[in-house]
């Protein structure tokens, strides 16, 4: 009690004489507050089941509709049984949302009965004005390519991986290209060829599934296999439109054709 009565005797010295704050590291005849410490909330524990409950969708609305087309694609290229019903099928077909700015359907070209196909990208805007494949300069090339070697577009097939035109001709989307390329593939399980040219890089890497460059894919024989197990020998080349911006490379592709007329003859 002495002690307290003290302390407050000082204090209220302290007072009098106008002292209204106080400075030191330890307290001085006072208990000194001890900070608080808060705690961080701890989070949440939920169950497994509870996880569950609410899953994260697993593709997005553009995603599902891509699946959904191919599937409808597949299961309608199952039906055609001559290019006839599959052209008509692909000119129905409304899986695709480049048809939507396209003005055209662009469907094969040239003799069923070939024993060659020549693949390319996707129509431009000749193709896509016209209606039929490889029309533009890119097509004028083509011709003298053939014609080179002693063939014409009566002796062989011509089509793209896609039958409509990109807007712009700007690159196709892996979408795209796996809406449409159950369309390509059975156009070759119609035809039978027996060889298949492939015209540029976008096309090689298509119908062959993989991510080479043309630069690496060209000069040597390549091979695809169809859903029906037939193995397709498959010659990869520069597209003719490259050809015309790059005419030093025409060489190369002019080695490429004396390959395919070599594996023709055979």
């Amino acid at each position: 009690m002495e002690n307290q009565l003290n302390i407050r005797e000082i204090l209220e010295w302290y007072v009098t004489a106008g002292v209204d704050e106080t400075f030191g590291e330890v307290p001085f005849g006072l208990d000194a507050p001890k900070p608080q410490v808060v705690e961080p909330p701890k989070p949440a524990l939920t169950t497994r089941a509870e996880d569950s409950a609410t899953p994260r969708a697993a593709t997005t609305d553009l995603a599902q509709a891509t699946i959904s087309a191919c599937k409808n694609a597949r299961e309608l290229c199952r039906e055609a049984k001559d290019l006839d019903e599959l052209r008509s099928m692909v000119e129905n077909f409304d899986g695709c949302a480049l048809k939507l700015t396209a003005n055209k359907t662009v469907f094969g070209g040239g003799n069923p009965a070939s024993k060659v196909m020549f693949i390319g990208e996707a129509p431009g805007a000749d193709e896509d004005r016209i209606g039929l494949p490889f029309v533009g300069r890119s097509g004028h090339l083509l011709d003298k390519m053939l014609q080179s070697v002693g063939l014409d577009r009566d002796a062989c097939y011509i089509t793209n991986v896609l039958p409509w035109r990109p807007p712009g001709n700007r690159t196709p989307t892996d979408g795209e290209i796996a809406v449409c390329l159950p369309f390509l593939k059975r156009q070759i399980e119609l035809i039978k060829p027996e060889v298949i040219v492939l015209l540029g890089g976008s096309a090689a890497n298509a119908l062959l599934d993989n991510e080479e460059p043309i630069s690496r894919l060209r000069g040597k024989w390549l091979e695809y296999k169809s859903s029906e197990g037939t193995l397709v020998p498959v010659l990869a080349t520069f597209h003719p439109a490259y050809l015309l911006r790059n005419t030093a490379q025409k060489a190369k592709a002019w080695a490429d054709l004396l390959r395919m007329r070599q594996k023709l003859m055979q």
